[in-house]
């Protein structure tokens, strides 16, 4: 499986929809290496960032859930060489 590595940027500017988030984000915690959320209490939005390492279905089905939440923007930059992981370890072959 190839797997490419990237960022995936999170604004979301109703901040009752983080339940809704962290669930999404729970589902796909395989692909998320790691988070970090600040919310901008002046402003009423919060705003997460992800690092994802996973293959490009993975880390599109993760953003189109994402994208699809109300007043949520997501946008996504991944590394342009994509490396092959072992089926049984996940680990690059």
């Amino acid at each position: 499986m190839l797997k490419r590595l990237g960022v995936v940027g999170i604004v979301v500017e109703d901040t009752s929809a983080a339940s809704e988030i962290n669930a999404i984000l729970h589902a796909s915690a395989e692909i998320i290496i790691g988070r970090m959320g600040i919310p901008h209490r002046e402003r009423g939005v919060s705003v997460l960032s992800l690092i994802v390492d996973g293959s490009t279905d993975e880390i599109s089905a993760l953003t189109g859930r994402l994208g699809r939440v109300p007043n949520t923007l997501v946008k996504t930059a991944l590394t342009r060489d994509a490396h092959v992981a072992s089926a049984q370890t996940g680990k690059e072959a």
